[in-house]
């Protein structure tokens, strides 16, 4: 009769939380046990009751008195006791009830009970004997109030059977046959249901605690979301009412909450039709950001929320958190604008350039209305540069960008494109007379003298134009055709301007042939290394040599690398001209001593090629020199196209032991991100922001913060650019390792490069 039980382990485990600390679980138990006590204590009086009628007459009075009083007594004590324990055993200090003391509570009612019964059975006429059993099997359903102490309800059922089946023994001669098993089924259906009751019940105890519990961390979880400034929480009805909102906005919006609720959501924010939308296609949705008008001023706001929908399917609202995040914009904008801009002129750089352009050109496909690309280059700069220095060149382009600002107006762009070089981007190109009369006012406001701490400088300015989609039908085609343009102003004697045309296509024939010349000056060997010393920092002695590449053509005579290396790029020779170069450079190391590294410059094309490392590789074991005396130096172009290959590159090369070094760092795109790659053991000063040190105190925080990055990462730091004493002692004390300009050496040929290290063999031998 009592093989019912609950699953294997769980009545023993779940009763056990009744002795352990203080848990949900617990409390639960403890709470219902007290809830289900007068119903226990009921129970037993009850029957009791119905004892002493039908046993009246067969069994003394004074007996049936007695022990009905001691029944009453006993369970009205303890279920007080158990009421008393559900408010003082609960909680964290609540006192542990130990289980055996809950298991006798429930034997000393089953004893007390049954001490009649037992002791008078033997007496009792077969009615009596009767009513007595038949109220001893029925009593079994007491354990109903048990249920959520699983130990107490089988032990009360178990002395109850225990009891039972002693009296019909006993009875066994006087009670009929039929009777005994309507006795025993009606025992076997009240255990059977006790039980089932109690492994239902113990699920919905132990579901409920936990949901409880969920629920109370749920809520301490968002107190603290709201307490902290995190952010805060809405909620609204299925008609945009909203229903909650926290403090936290509400003073933002500087009203009281009882004037919020009720009121429309996105009418309170400012009727911003992207929430009104969202919220009518009832989605989920994740951060909407939104302006917001305050008595703070104009802020910024994040939403997200999901709908709620009911257990029937009903929609009824939306619940959901935001946030404030005018200060993460505010930051973000900052960025993008540092990223975006020169420091020098405070113009946009090269790459909003392109994106700007990119921008007005789309709009010109799409509105039929030209946009125009200028480019403009600076006609003798260079000597400013050689003669009254940096500082002075550095305000003479400030000056010329205020110039280029004041003429261009609302009707461009005027962006730096670096050194010397400036451009503007024209949305409305449609009137080319307005174009030309533009560049025509900028040849003249560039053409006026400068007064530059008392010096007078001139210069002047060749400007080269080209209207997009007519000349070009992309960025980098037009970007080509205004170069063109400006190639024929600096032929027709600078200081004018000049337009794309049918004509300059000669020009792009031109350069078809230089790429023609590119392919027949790397078979027969026309290039050259020249190499530029690199000097300790800390010792100012020879460290080492940056090789760069150079090409006297026959007759072209000497062809800047500005200008071969794009047509190389562009036409594919990266590949062969680079292994020239890896092949030089290997050649030249293996001919000076140890100490001396050569560092090589390995443009965006070329990094590209998953070739590059076997070349490498074979030029290494060609001139049998370590791979820790060659270094490789990539700028961060690098990482605009497959970010994957170009790691993966990187990654092969430097597991040769060759060094790889991010050149011009601080100056292009952004690429902290990757420097925790384990690829880069050093970083390159541009030359710009080494002399400019001397006279903008931002460009020298700007060095120690790359020192300092890069020490963090455990990396060396050159310092391009060093030109004067005053910019070697400045980059020496900021930490600077390396040190390359002009003040320790001009590139040189590979004999005068060599001359410099057999001389400083010389006077190491001779120490």
């Amino acid at each position: 009769m009592i093989a019912a039980r609950l699953p294997d382990g769980e009545s023993a485990a779940l009763a056990q939380g009744v002795e352990d600390g203080a848990s949900p679980f617990r409390d639960a138990q403890l709470i219902a046990r007290g809830q289900l006590a007068p119903f226990f204590a009921a129970a037993n009086m009850v029957a009791a009751l119905l004892a002493v009628g039908g046993l009246w007459g067969s069994v003394k009075p004074g007996y049936l008195l007695g022990w009905m009083a001691a029944v009453g007594g006993l369970n009205f004590l303890l279920m007080h006791w158990a009421r008393n324990q559900a408010v003082t055993c609960v909680g964290r200090s609540g006192r542990p009830v130990p289980q055996w003391m809950m298991l006798a509570d429930v034997l000393a009612r089953a004893f007390v009970w049954m001490s009649l019964p037992l002791w008078q059975f033997a007496n009792l006429d077969p009615g009596a004997q009767l009513i007595a059993a038949s109220i001893l099997a029925g009593l079994g359903v007491a354990a109903l109030g048990l249920i959520v102490v699983p130990s107490c309800a089988l032990a009360w059922v178990s002395a109850f059977t225990a009891g039972l089946c002693t009296v019909l023994f006993v009875g066994r001669a006087s009670v009929p046959f039929q009777h005994m098993l309507s006795i025993i089924f009606t025992m076997g259906v009240a255990v059977f249901g006790v039980l089932t009751v109690a492994r239902w019940a113990l699920h919905q105890l132990k579901t409920n605690a936990d949901m409880g519990s969920a629920s109370e961390s749920a809520s301490l979880l968002l107190q603290e979301y709201e307490q902290r400034g995190v952010g805060w929480l809405w909620q609204v009805d299925g008609d945009n009412r909203v229903t909650y909102i926290s403090s936290r906005m509400t003073a933002l919006l500087g009203r009281p909450a009882n004037a919020l609720l009720g009121h429309s959501l996105p009418a309170l924010l400012g009727g911003h039709a992207e929430l009104g939308r969202v919220l009518l296609g009832k989605q989920p949705f994740n951060a909407l950001e939104m302006e917001l008008k305050t008595p703070r001023g104009t802020r910024w706001i994040s939403m997200a929320g999901d709908p709620i929908i009911d257990t029937a399917g009903r929609f009824e609202g939306f619940r959901g958190v935001g946030s404030d995040i005018t200060d993460i914009r505010q930051t973000q904008e900052r960025l993008t604008h540092l990223a975006n801009m020169d420091v020098l002129s405070g113009l946009p750089n090269r790459g909003r350039v392109r994106q700007l352009l990119g921008e007005a050109l789309r709009q010109a496909t799409v509105s039929n209305v030209p946009c125009a690309i200028m480019f403009l280059d600076l006609d003798g700069f260079k000597p400013v540069n050689d003669t009254f220095g940096h500082p002075k060149g550095d305000a003479v382009l400030q000056a010329v960008a205020k110039r280029l600002c004041d003429e261009v107006g609302p009707e461009g762009t005027v962006g730096r494109m670096g050194g010397d070089e400036f451009a503007i981007v024209i949305p409305d190109g449609q009137s080319r007379k307005k174009v030309e009369q533009l560049a025509d006012r900028i040849i003249v406001s560039i053409r006026e003298p400068y007064m530059i701490d008392q010096t007078e400088i001139r210069i002047g300015v060749s400007v080269g134009c080209a209207f997009g989609p007519i000349d070009g039908a992309t960025v980098d085609d037009l970007i080509l055709k205004a170069d063109l343009a400006l190639y024929q102003a600096k032929d027709a004697g600078r200081g004018v301007a000049r337009y794309f045309s049918s004509e300059l296509q000669s020009e792009q024939d031109d350069r078809v042939r230089l790429e023609g010349d590119i392919r027949a000056a790397i078979d027969s060997r026309q290039f050259h290394l020249a190499f530029q010393p690199l000097v300790s920092a800390k010792t100012q002695k020879l460290v080492g040599f940056e090789a760069l590449i150079r090409w006297n053509h026959p007759k072209r005579g000497f062809v800047p690398p500005n200008v071969f290396i794009p047509v190389a790029e562009e036409c594919g020779l990266m590949g062969p001209l680079g292994e020239f170069v890896v092949d030089e450079a290997c050649r030249a190391a293996a001919q000076w001593p140890e100490p001396i590294t050569v560092a090589l410059n390995i443009s965006p094309k070329q990094i590209i090629l998953p070739s590059l490392p076997n070349t490498v590789s074979q030029a290494l074991g060609r001139y049998k020199i370590p791979g820790n005396r060659i270094e490789l130096e990539v700028t961060e172009g690098v990482f605009l196209g497959d970010n994957n290959q170009t790691l993966d590159v990187l990654s092969r090369l430097r597991a040769l032991g060759v060094g790889i070094a991010l050149d011009d760092f601080g100056t292009g795109y952004s690429s902290i991100g990757y420097l925790n790659k384990a690829v880069f053991h050093k970083l390159k000063i541009d030359g710009s922001f080494v002399r400019e040190a001397g006279t903008r105190p931002e460009n020298v925080a700007i060095i120690q913060s790359i020192v300092q990055l890069a020490k963090s990462f455990r990396m060396n730091v050159t310092a391009e650019g060093v030109e004067t004493a005053e910019d070697f002692e400045r980059m020496r004390d900021l930490g600077v390792d390396t040190i390359q300009g002009y003040l320790f050496g001009r590139p040189l040929s590979f004999d005068r490069a060599n001359q410099m290290v057999t001389g400083l063999a010389s006077k190491r031998m001779a120490g």
